[in-house]
């Protein structure tokens, strides 16, 4: 017998479709929408909207477990949980630190991933620790540094492959090189705790760069002379702004733009 979902409504990407029924294919796959009630089984949820499952690439804890703890089983429990919060894929996401627990982290997600059962690992984005100190946020100064490709190849292999996005501050010597590097080995490049001029970001841009980090925060300001970090998150083309839309981070007027994608 057919088994379909029924919902108060179905998002897709591009149009959301109400009093909407999805059916279950035999092998537990997503199949044709209709608008008609069908015939065979049908699971109420016409209470509820559905939507594909959230994709977060930027989660440092979750359920009083931190990444940085360096824990598998702690993960475990962060996959189950963002379940509750739509999230399907995520990536662990670490801290500045020194390169010694940044090499165990790394080596400890890429031997066990796979093992989770909620929300599946799709990589593991390094926030830092090639940052700078005077945007330094949460993060711990003591272990900034220029960006370094031994380390970051380190990371890469120790991780088996894994270590796919990385946050640097574009004013360090060595940025493009660095990028390059990132580019060969299909790793993301993010700008984040910088002091960076808009032409030092927009070098970091050219060469691959692409995704801003809680745009605001952590970062040179806007001014009508130097438009900094901020200025080039919100006008070079081809780019993605993560911001923290809490409502106390920033503004609520400074997010409601469809370029920005929401971190909690």
């Amino acid at each position: 017998m057919a088994h379909y979902i029924h919902a108060k409504s179905i998002i897709l990407a591009d149009k959301e479709i109400a009093d909407a029924y999805l059916k279950i294919t035999e092998d537990g796959c997503f199949g044709e929408i209709l608008t008609e009630r069908p015939e065979g089984e049908i699971e109420d949820y016409s209470a509820y909207h559905l939507a594909s499952g959230l994709v977060d690439t930027h989660i440092h804890g979750y359920a009083s477990h931190d990444v940085m703890d360096n824990d598998f089983e702690g993960i475990k429990v962060m996959s189950e949980g963002l379940l509750s919060c739509g999230v399907t894929s995520w990536l662990p996401t670490t801290l500045t630190d020194s390169t010694e627990n940044l090499d165990a982290v790394c080596e400890t997600i890429g031997l066990h991933a796979g093992e989770e059962k909620g929300a599946k690992i799709q990589g593991i984005f390094l926030e830092g620790p090639f940052f700078t100190e005077k945007y330094k946020g949460a993060q711990n100064p003591k272990y900034m540094s220029a960006p370094s490709i031994e380390k970051l190849d380190k990371w890469y292999k120790l991780s088996n492959g894994l270590v796919n996005k990385i946050a640097i501050a574009p004013e360090r010597d060595g940025v493009k090189e660095f990028i390059d590097f990132a580019n060969e080995k299909e790793i993301y490049t993010a700008l984040a705790h910088s002091d960076a001029t808009y032409e030092e970001a927009k070098v970091a841009v050219d060469a691959g760069a692409n995704i801003f980090v809680h745009v605001y925060n952590g970062m040179s300001g806007l001014h009508h002379r130097n438009p900094g970090l901020v200025g080039a998150a919100l006008s070079l083309e081809n780019v993605f702004a993560e911001v923290i839309c809490d409502g106390h981070h920033v503004h609520p007027r400074l997010w409601t733009r469809s370029r920005f994608h929401h971190h909690r």
